[in-house]
């Protein structure tokens, strides 16, 4: 049964990497699509490639989520706490989805994991929570806004001389460029999140300890995932980025995307936190906006957007901590 459980519980762990892959596959590529640097079939193919590359580039994301956020559970409790976190980021996941909503996966995932853990009893490490989740989550956006904001008006200045066409021709190949990083940052970030949980599940079932690196195998099946889900696409939720906030020429992707991925690598890192891609490329593209002037941002798409950041935790972990009652009535 223990087994069974595991392997249960790694398989759900891999599908929310899935949807994760084609929920925020949108992220990395909107901008490249919505300018038409990229057709979106060779964008996702791109996005593909570099998300499996990307989930080998480090492991620090990975052990913030498997450590620091909540103390390990044990037994076959433990495995039922981590299945209904998970199928709370999942529910969440294609909720949000259906509905075209650029909501973190991310966050999805802290939520599951916190509802899961007050449900079955488990310690919530708050500390962490604060300092790898919730102050991310209120930094990162503002730094994106800001940093995008300063990345075009810089771009403007040098160029400002420059034949616009031939400058716009020139950023729509240089967007292939970017569209690659944001892409490699969406996979060094994501797949580390559900390794993190992997070994989690590997951990409480005593096949792992915490001081041993993480299992190869671990490593291509989650990047393996995360890529199969991107290539599956996310084109409601590119239409939102893409066009919906502000109508994007090559220049504001080319600055949006180089934003995002700066931040990705650096908060990676130097940070080992575990931020979301969807609230830094949405902010990015946000302050991008604002220097052509504020009121072409189309706020209240916006306003929608960051209104569902602020409830995917609560929302996920309110699923997962339901979930919880679920298995707990039906297997323990």
């Amino acid at each position: 049964m223990d087994t069974f459980a595991l392997v249960v519980t790694i398989a759900v762990a891999l599908f929310f990497t899935y949807t994760n892959g084609f929920h925020d596959s949108a992220n990395a590529i909107a901008t490249s699509v919505s300018t038409r640097a990229l057709t979106p079939r060779a964008a996702l193919a791109m996005a593909a490639a570099m998300n499996l590359l990307g989930a080998f580039l480090g492991n620090g994301v990975a052990k913030t989520v498997s450590e620091g956020l909540i103390e390990t559970p044990e037994g076959s409790r433990g495995m039922g706490i981590l299945f209904a976190a998970l199928t709370g980021a999942i529910v969440w996941n294609l909720i949000t989805w259906y509905f075209g909503l650029p909501s973190s996966s991310s966050h999805a995932l802290f939520g599951g994991l916190v509802g899961a853990a007050l449900a079955g009893g488990t310690e919530v490490l708050w500390n962490g929570v604060l300092d790898k989740v919730v102050i991310p989550m209120f930094v990162s956006p503002m730094v994106g806004l800001l940093v995008g904001y300063l990345v075009m008006l810089a771009i403007m200045w040098i160029f400002r001389r420059s034949n616009p066409h031939k400058a716009k021709r020139g950023f729509r190949i240089a967007q292939t460029v970017s569209a690659a990083g944001m892409a490699l940052g969406h996979g060094l970030q994501d797949a580390q999140k559900t390794m993190g949980v992997v070994v989690m599940a590997l951990v409480i079932s005593g096949h792992q300890t915490f001081a041993d690196p993480i299992p190869v195998w671990v490593k291509i099946v989650c990047a393996v995932m995360l890529s199969l889900g991107t290539y599956a696409g996310g084109w409601r939720i590119m239409r939102t980025l893409g066009r919906k906030i502000i109508e994007l020429d090559p220049p504001q992707g080319f600055a949006a995307e180089t934003t995002g991925a700066s931040i990705m690598f650096t908060t990676a890192y130097i940070f080992k936190a575990p931020i979301s891609t969807t609230h830094v490329i949405t902010s990015a593209i946000m302050g991008v906006g604002a220097t052509k002037r504020v009121n072409a941002v189309r706020w209240g798409v916006a306003k929608n957007i960051v209104m569902g950041w602020f409830i995917t935790m609560p929302a996920a972990a309110l699923v997962a901590a339901g979930a919880f009652g679920v298995v707990n009535l039906a297997f323990l």
